[in-house]
């Protein structure tokens, strides 16, 4: 009994928080100048833009507190930024259509390097030719009969004088 009573309360106490939060213009425009950037050319977000008399924050945030006032929504704000200043003034990029690929490019060149490294890892392992026996691998020894005599000499000559025959010659 007492669970539903507890569970009431937490969201009665939510909704208020978040209630209060959307009625303060300064925590609204906290969030919109923390999701713009400066257009002087800092890089920095709106609201954090520090240069010393910097014209174009000072003029910037005057038009989102005055866009706040007239009651425009967050989506018309952004929309009349970005039709005066240009889509760089968005501090995150779009989740739509061709700005959708500033999001996922970095995830999908991760992906790929990550996949060649592990393709040429294998491939690497997979050129020592000897096994830990003594013997090559099937798929190498049917490589090594493609080959013709002087390139099968080269490989031979290089496995002794690296080693990789695990020390399997007559001589040394």
């Amino acid at each position: 009994m007492r669970l539903p009573k507890i569970l009431e309360a937490a969201v009665l106490a939510a909704a208020i928080c978040f209630s209060v939060g959307a009625a303060n213009p300064n925590g609204r425009l906290y969030d919109l100048d923390h999701r713009l950037m400066c257009t002087c050319g800092c890089a920095q977000l709106l609201g954090e833009c520090n240069h010393v008399g910097c014209t174009s924050s000072t003029q910037e945030l005057a038009e989102l507190r005055a866009n706040i006032d007239k009651g425009m929504s967050d989506q018309q704000i952004f929309d009349a930024f970005v039709a005066k200043y240009g889509a760089a003034v968005l501090a995150a990029p779009p989740t739509k259509g061709f700005d959708l690929v500033a999001w996922i490019a970095p995830f999908a060149v991760f992906a790929a390097a990550l996949a060649g490294t592990i393709l040429l890892v294998r491939r690497w392992s997979g050129l020592r030719g000897v096994s830990t026996g003594g013997t090559q691998h099937p798929a190498q020894a049917g490589e090594e009969a493609l080959l013709d005599p002087a390139e099968r000499e080269r490989r031979e000559r290089i496995r002794r004088e690296t080693g990789l025959d695990d020390g399997i010659e007559g001589g040394h």
